[in-house]
């Protein structure tokens, strides 16, 4: 097995970043989803509600985050701590950076609604769930893990599944799974055996705590916005265990290293 690919997501929720190879910490991949939009209220946006925020196109120049979107130019902004305010995430409430008026209204424009972005100065900052975790593990801004995995052989099964059941909206790309690794070489749903498990990405070893409960997120186009009714229909038919619709797997890093495309990977324990 090897590794066949690295995205990160700088602001949770909008276009990914292609990456040859990539620094791990123990809170995730290094620039993943350090930043995160709000509505006008201060409650997490995601593309849940928001299926227009793929069209944002974030990237990471000279250690600032740079926003662009088409018929909006681009924004510059600083990664730098500021005046902090508590944000819910989920059922936990985490302390974020305001980043500035100038980037909540060039985000206010491009989504056409009032919203906010906050930075997480900080990664140490937010526990795991301590169900799947120990009490030092951290996590970013991801949804609860530091690192989502895939498997492509599994992809591969699914469109097979959509060919068959649901062919006007098959096949599928990876995109739609916004996973942070890939892995080749593997049979698919391999990744079932792995929980409970150690694997080893090049020289990094990670735990599985857990699979991936997936959502309408997948349904939608990371290129366009538009939103259909797959792979969550075809899902539920094939990947339903205990009401959650499994795609992928969580990955709690040991420690820091780099990992790299073409890097074998192994499952241990």
């Amino acid at each position: 097995m090897r590794l066949g690919a690295i995205a990160t997501y700088p602001v949770k929720s909008c276009r990914r970043l292609e990456h040859g190879r990539a620094t791990v910490h123990r809170w995730g991949l290094d620039g993943d989803r350090r930043w995160m939009v709000t509505d006008g209220t201060g409650r997490m946006l995601t593309q849940r509600e928001e299926p227009r925020m793929t069209q944002i196109r974030p990237e990471i120049v000279g250690g600032a985050l740079v926003l662009r979107a088409e018929g909006a130019g681009e924004l510059r902004v600083p990664a730098q701590p500021a005046d902090l305010e508590p944000i819910t995430i989920w059922r936990t409430t985490v302390p974020l950076s305001r980043v500035g008026e100038e980037a909540d209204v060039w985000l206010s424009a491009v989504l056409e609604r009032k919203v906010r972005l906050y930075y997480l100065d900080d990664p140490t900052r937010r526990p795991i769930n301590p169900d799947y975790s120990t009490p030092d593990d951290r996590v970013s801004l991801a949804d609860g893990y530091p690192l989502l995995l895939a498997n492509s052989a599994s992809l591969a099964a699914l469109n097979d599944w959509l060919a068959e059941e649901s062919p006007n909206e098959g096949p599928l790309p990876m995109t739609r799974f916004r996973p942070n690794a890939v892995v080749d070489g593997a049979a698919p749903w391999a990744e079932d055996e792995w929980l409970g498990r150690r694997v080893r990405i090049g020289a990094v070893t990670f735990r599985v705590p857990k699979p991936c409960d997936r959502c309408v997120i997948t349904t939608t186009d990371q290129e366009t916005g538009a939103r259909g009714r797959e792979p969550l229909r075809t899902l539920a038919r094939h990947r339903n265990v205990n009401q959650g619709l499994l795609f992928g797997v969580n990955l709690i890093p040991d420690g820091r290293g780099e990992i790299a495309v073409g890097d074998e990977v192994a499952v241990l324990d």
